[in-house]
C-alpha cells in the first residue's frame, strides 16, 4: 500500500507540509486478478485526446466536465520506465524484487512474492480512493491534484489501486510496481508522472502463530475490542505485536540490502486513512534522517471487502525515484525521462546490484522569466489552484521548465482583486538554450493562462 505525502497511497517523498495533500504483470503463481495488464510486445496502444473522448492504449472513455488530462500528460503514457532494461528505476525495482525472491521463498523454495509491474494506470475512482477507504471529502480527491478522464475513471494517483484486486484474486504476498500521475508544484524532485513500488503480506492464524509457544490458543481476530492507538478494534493485540514484528524486520533487511547493513533507522508513528497502526521509516543517510517508505496493519474492512476476512496484513510503499535519487546521486527527476546516451549508458550494468555514482551532464545555464497576474473576479477566483497554473506552464514547457516558485502575492487594497508573481526557470537538459526560444515559449504560457485559467495579464 502506497503510503506518503498525503498519507500513504501517496507515497513519492514530498516535504512533510504536503502531508495533507498527498505524502510497484506477471503472474508468477498462476492466478489472475480483475485488473487489465498492458501488453508485453513493447508496442505502445494509440492515445489522443478528442473533442468528445480520450483514448489512452487502445481504449476511449468520454469527455465531461470533469476531464483534465493533457496531451504532455497522456504521452507519457506507456512509457512504462521501471520496465525498461537499464534504466534506473527498473534497476532499483529488480534490487528490491531479487531481495525479496532470495530472502522468501515458500515450502519448496519458490518465491513467497509474486511481482506485478504491467497493470495499466487507467483506474476507476472507485479504485483509486474508495476501495482505500478514502473519504468521499478527502482533499485527495481533488480535481486539481489529479489527472481524470471523467467523473468516474483517472490516471492512477498511487499503485494501491489495484491492491484489492490482488488480494481478492487470493494472494497473500505481492509486490506491485508502476507509473502513477498526480498534479503538482515543480521543482528538480516533483514530476507529474513518477513510480511507486509496494509490498503486501497477509497472514492467516496458523502462519502468524505458529512459531509462538501455546500459538494454537491465541487468535487474530477478538469481538466487542476497541480501537485504541496500538490496534483496530477487530483486531488482538498479540497478533499486531506480532504482525509489526514481522513487517519492521522485513523492511530493516530491505533498506539494509539497498543502503547497506551499517544503516541507522527509525520509526515515526503517523496516521493514514487504510492502515493502523501506521509508521514512517527513516534513515540516516550522509549525516541526515530521511523518509523511504510508509507502512502499516491493513485496516480489516479492506480485507473484508477483498474477501479475506480471516485473516490479517501489512503493506508498504515507496517512491522508486526517491530511492534512485539518491543512491545513485540523480540530482533532478526530469533525467529520469531523458533519452540522452549519455545518461542512459551509465546504468547499463551487467549486475543490478552494481554500485553507480551518476557523473553529470554538462550543466547548462538557466534563465528565468516571471509572470504576473491578476487572479480572476468572485466564484472563479475561489477555484482558482496553484496546481491548475503548474500544469498549465508543464503542457506549454514542458521539460524545459526546471522550477516554478510563488515569489509574491499582492491584494489591492480598495478592489480586493488578488495578484500572484510566479518565477519561472528555463534549463534544458541536454543543451543551452537561447533567450528567443524561451520567450516565445513564456509568452505562449501567459496567453495560454488568459485564455484556458482566466486570469489577467500585469506584464
Amino acid at each position: 500500500m502506497i503510503l506518503g505525502p498525503s498519507f500513504l497511497p501517496y507515497l513519492q517523498p514530498w516535504p512533510r507540509p504536503l502531508l495533507h495533500r498527498l505524502l510497484s504483470d506477471f503472474w508468477t503463481n498462476g492466478r489472475a486478478a480483475s485488473c487489465r495488464r498492458l501488453s508485453n510486445d513493447g508496442h505502445v496502444p494509440r492515445s489522443a485526446i478528442g473533442q468528445d473522448s480520450v483514448e489512452v492504449l487502445g481504449h476511449s472513455y468520454p469527455r465531461d466536465d470533469f476531464t483534465n488530462i493533457s496531451p504532455k500528460i497522456l504521452a507519457k503514457v506507456g512509457r512504462n520506465l521501471h520496465n525498461q532494461s537499464h534504466h534506473p528505476l527498473c534497476l532499483i525495482k529488480e534490487r528490491i524484487k531479487a531481495h525479496f525472491y532470495s530472502a522468501y521463498t515458500g515450502r519448496w523454495g519458490n518465491p513467497l512474492f509474486s511481482v506485478h509491474d504491467n497493470l495499466s494506470p487507467v483506474v476507476t475512482v472507485e479504485q483509486n480512493f474508495d476501495s482505500l477507504l478514502i473519504p468521499p471529502d478527502h482533499p485527495s480527491r481533488k480535481r486539481g491534484d489529479n489527472y481524470y478522464l471523467n467523473r468516474t475513471t483517472m490516471l492512477r494517483a498511487h499503485t494501491s489501486a489495484h491492491q484489492r484486486e490482488l488480494v481478492r484474486s487470493g494472494l497473500d504476498a505481492f509486490l506491485l510496481a508502476g507509473d502513477v500521475y498526480r498534479r503538482d508544484e515543480i521543482d528538480a524532485s516533483h514530476y507529474p508522472v513518477f513510480h511507486q513500488m509496494e509490498g503486501v503480506r497477509l497472514f492467516s492464524n496458523h502462519e502468524l502463530f505458529s512459531e509462538v509457544r501455546s500459538g494454537e490458543e491465541l487468535s487474530l481476530l477478538e469481538q466487542g475490542g476497541r480501537r485504541t492507538p496500538e490496534k483496530q478494534e477487530t483486531h488482538s493485540l498479540e497478533a499486531v505485536k506480532l504482525l509489526q514484528f514481522d513487517l519492521k524486520r522485513t523492511l530493516t533487511r530491505l533498506v539494509a540490502q539497498l543502503f547497506g547493513a551499517d544503516l541507522e533507522v527509525r520509526w515515526v508513528d503517523c496516521f493514514f486513512p487504510f492502515t493502523h497502526p501506521s509508521f514512517e521509516m527513516e534513515v540516516r543517510f550522509q549525516g541526515e534522517w530521511m523518509e523511504v517508505l510508509g507502512c502499516g496493519v491493513m485496516e480489516q474492512e479492506l480485507l473484508n471487502s477483498a474477501g479475506a476476512r480471516n485473516k490479517l496484513g501489512w503493506a508498504f510503499g515507496l517512491g522508486l525515484e526517491r530511492l534512485a535519487m539518491v543512491l545513485y546521486d540523480i540530482p533532478d527527476i526530469r533525467l529520469f525521462w531523458s533519452q540522452d546516451e549519455r545518461f542512459l549508458r551509465q546504468f547499463r550494468l551487467e549486475d543490478v546490484q552494481q554500485p553507480v555514482c551518476f557523473q553529470p551532464l554538462s550543466k547548462y545555464p538557466a534563465l528565468h522569466n516571471d509572470i504576473s497576474f491578476w487572479l480572476p473576479d468572485g466564484m472563479q477566483q475561489e477555484s482558482f489552484m496553484e496546481n491548475d497554473f503548474y500544469d498549465l506552464v508543464r503542457s506549454v514547457g514542458g521539460d524545459l521548465v526546471e522550477k516554478v516558485s510563488l515569489v509574491d502575492e499582492f491584494t489591492h487594497p480598495k478592489s480586493g482583486r488578488r495578484s500572484q508573481c510566479y518565477r519561472v526557470i528555463y534549463r534544458h537538459m541536454e543543451r543551452t538554450l537561447s533567450q528567443q526560444e524561451v520567450r516565445l515559449v513564456h509568452e505562449q504560457i501567459q496567453r495560454t493562462a488568459e485564455s484556458e485559467l482566466g486570469v489577467q495579464g500585469r506584464y
